[in-house]
């Protein structure tokens, strides 16, 4: 139910929510396993869905799927990089922390910097619901969509949560981003390296 709750919250009424993730005394790995192994599951199901059963068209041709040894290998992949990604931001969030003037005690900071990372990637776990039709079309508008919101939040979010001055949060705001930018790159180019060892998608007729 806490789940649901701070989903919605955070998607309905992020001003409010933010308040209570601040007073929230949950420790990080109650912050942590309680949200993102459940939210990512939607992307990565969503997504096996998709390309197995639906399948995508280029032009006006038959939809084409990807074999299902495939499609769980790669969702799975998936899976295992959405987890590492929340968890990485929330400790780069963390670290970054004493740098622009974060004074609660290393505990404080660790849930704070892990629950910022949990709720600002929320709305694109949430977006990953739209893979159930693969179409770059709408799968781009709705990942750029929940991406901007996803930087709402964080400028939001920051000086509430880390209960710093605006100006701080501002800039403390901009480097997460910078983080979460570099993060998806490499997440990128991970991605091609897998593909070249072999690793790659197996698609059916």
């Amino acid at each position: 139910m806490a789940l649901l709750q701070h989903a919605f919250g955070i998607m309905t009424n992020p001003a409010a929510e933010w308040i209570s993730v601040r007073d929230d005394k949950s420790s990080f790995k109650q912050v942590f396993f309680s949200h993102v192994p459940f939210l990512a599951l939607i992307p990565s199901l969503a997504g096996f869905y998709g390309v197995t059963q639906v399948g995508w068209s280029i032009g006006d041709g038959e939809p084409i799927h990807l074999s299902v040894n495939s499609a769980i290998s790669l969702c799975a992949l998936t899976y295992v990089a959405l987890l590492a990604g929340v968890f990485i931001l929330g400790e780069f969030i963390n670290w970054m922390s004493r740098t622009y003037g974060v004074t609660d005690t290393e505990e404080r900071r660790h849930h704070a910097g892990t629950a910022l990372a949990v709720c600002v990637t929320t709305p694109l776990f949430l977006a990953g619901i739209f893979l159930l039709k693969p179409s770059m079309w709408l799968n781009s508008l709705a990942m750029i969509t929940a991406g901007a919101y996803s930087i709402y939040l964080i400028f939001e979010g920051m000086p509430i949560v880390m209960n710093i001055d605006k100006n701080r949060a501002f800039m403390y705001s901009s480097s997460v981003i910078t983080v979460g930018l570099v993060l998806m790159v490499t997440a990128m180019i991970g991605t091609v390296l897998i593909w070249g060892m072999g690793i790659g998608p197996v698609y059916i007729d």
